[in-house]
């Protein structure tokens, strides 16, 4: 039995605002957006990313198009330190992209960090402490005055820091950590003093953040905090007001989105809400909820499997089938009631009309998914039973991703047919589909293979029939057998995931490869699958399957 919740816990105080105006805007436009991925996610991992993995996402965030980045502490990370000093010497921040770096409030601290973001055109040092009663009591012992006294020393020694560098643009952003449970006549008192010491202005820009750093209170409650520090900060014109929102009650977006009509101007987050405990903000939900209010969020979500992959890859997080927007089954339905009535949508919906179909808030293909999986059945016939017959009657153990695209083909020939599919044909539906897909004589007929290495990397050599019965040999190099076999094949294929399973056990037992493939300008992405005795050889026959699913052997790609 729970406790007693009466004799444990408090509610959160109300705000004493009777006056708030926020309950009665709309939301217009989309905030300023900073991604944590790089620090606030990546020290929730239990393995921290390393230096290539937190370059790739940092990449990835650049092409997705944010404009400020949190890329580190580097004052406590020597892996931080030296991907700060990398992305600025060898110049991979763009023009139009702010990095951010966060310290704690220690002279020496503060000192490095300064020096790790040297050369910067443009960045924002990140300086917190927490605020609230607890933390002032039981685990720094100080009172108000103290905090506030510490704050603007750190200030005045990052102002004489950054003095002796002009050449970058020097912006402070401060955060009260722990603001939504402390009082917010001292929430205000530090944060004025922290404008006040940094002295800003128009040449001098600053941020104040203002986290839900543990989620206590309903959103209304934090939007009231908000709308109340919005009011009343000193420099009002002269400063971002930012939200750093937590999840720990599930309502991180739902405070985003409040606090955004109570007057902030800027928001922090991850992708897909990674961080502490039960996450930070979600930025890609709250960017599609925008959307989907025809609000255009200025982030690129338009092949959301994509950015999904590398996230998973990055983090070794996997993301949740039935996540907001991206989750593998997201826009499955397996509800008769609901097939019907997304069926009915589909039929009525025009081309260049607002977007109206039952229980899909937003177009798929907005996001690159495809229509193919949304109407499903359950039982024997659905993806479940279909995975089950081919895992148990022939070893086959497909990734949930190509159960969703598999159960789609199998169920329109069961409709085709007006007949059930038992197991033999799932597996000839299988074979069919995946390890010799038609061609229609445009695909090259797979002979063999041989490795070499190349300067580059791995090099292959192909040995391959042409439809016209032609035999060629072509050449490739990539970062190994797969990614050079795309390569020999002189395609767009964008290999975006490789697994591989087993068949059997002893002498006998063959190697099946799976590939996830995406190609440039089309919706979604293909599986195609390879088996054979040898793992290279299997993996290798899965890209040609991949390709072969496109049908993107054009006249002269070969």
């Amino acid at each position: 039995m729970l406790a007693q919740p009466q004799s444990k816990y408090r509610p959160f105080p109300a705000v004493d605002l009777p006056d708030r105006q926020w309950p009665s805007r709309t939301l217009t436009r989309a905030p300023i957006w900073l991604s944590t991925d790089l620090r606030d996610g990546n020290q929730a991992l239990f393995e921290p990313m390393n230096r290539e993995r937190k370059l790739r996402l940092f990449h990835a965030l650049v092409q997705i198009g944010f404009k400020e980045i949190e890329v580190g502490f580097p004052s406590a990370s020597k892996t931080d330190f030296e991907i700060v000093r990398h992305l600025i010497e060898a110049d991979l921040i763009p023009q139009d992209v702010t990095p951010m770096v966060i310290t704690q409030l220690r002279e020496d601290l503060v000192e490095q960090t300064v020096r790790s973001v040297r050369g910067a055109r443009r960045v924002i040092v990140h300086f917190y402490n927490a605020i609230a009663p607890a933390w002032r009591e039981i685990v720094f012992g100080m009172d108000v005055a103290q905090i506030i006294a510490m704050v603007q020393r750190h200030i005045a020694l990052l102002r004489r820091l950054t003095d002796d560098a002009p050449e970058t643009q020097w912006v402070l952003q401060y955060s009260p950590e722990t603001f939504c449970m402390a009082e917010l006549d001292v929430s205000l008192a530090v944060c004025n003093a922290a404008i006040e010491a940094w002295d800003a202005g128009p040449q001098r820009p600053m941020v104040v953040n203002l986290p839900t750093t543990v989620e206590v209170s309903t959103p209304n409650v934090f939007a009231d905090q908000i709308e109340w520090m919005h009011r009343r900060l000193a420099r009002r014109e002269h400063i971002v007001l930012s939200v750093h929102p937590h999840n720990d009650r599930g309502t991180g977006v739902a405070c985003a989105e409040q606090a955004l009509l109570a007057g902030a101007q800027r928001v922090e987050g991850c992708l897909f809400g990674n961080g502490e405990r039960s996450g930070n903000l979600d930025v890609v939900t709250l960017a599609l909820n925008l959307y989907t209010q025809g609000i255009a969020p200025g982030l690129d979500f338009s092949d959301i499997a994509q950015v999904a992959r590398i996230a998973e890859e990055c983090t070794a997080l996997p993301i949740h089938p039935r996540h907001p927007y991206v989750g593998d089954l997201v826009f499955t339905a397996f509800s008769g009631s609901h097939q019907d009535a997304i069926a009915k949508g589909f039929a009525a919906q025009a081309p260049d009309a607002p977007w109206r179909v039952p229980y899909l808030p937003i177009d798929p293909a907005d996001l690159g998914r495809t229509y193919d999986s949304i109407v499903r059945v359950n039982s024997q016939s659905g993806k479940g039973g279909i995975a089950f017959l081919l895992q148990r009657d022939h070893g086959v153990v497909m990734p949930r991703r190509m159960q969703v695209e598999f159960s789609a083909i199998v169920q329109k020939l069961a409709d085709a047919s007006e007949t059930e599919l038992g197991s033999a044909e799932i597996w000839s539906v299988f074979a069919r589909t995946y390890l010799a897909p038609a061609t229609d004589g445009a695909m090259p007929a797979y002979r063999g293979h041989r490795l070499f290495d190349a300067p580059q990397g791995q090099g292959i050599a192909l040995d391959v029939v042409l439809g016209d019965g032609t035999q060629r040999q072509l050449q490739g190099v990539g970062t190994g057998p797969i990614d050079a076999t795309a390569a020999a094949l002189g395609l767009p294929l964008r290999i975006d995931s490789y697994e591989e399973r087993s068949l059997g056990t002893g002498a006998d037992a063959q190697a099946m490869a799976i590939v996830e493939a995406a190609w440039p300008g089309v919706a979604g992405s293909r599986f195609g699958a390879g088996r054979d005795a040898n793992i290279v050889t299997a993996s290798v026959r899965a890209v040609f399957s991949a390709a072969a699913r496109f049908g993107g052997f054009a006249q002269g790609q070969v």
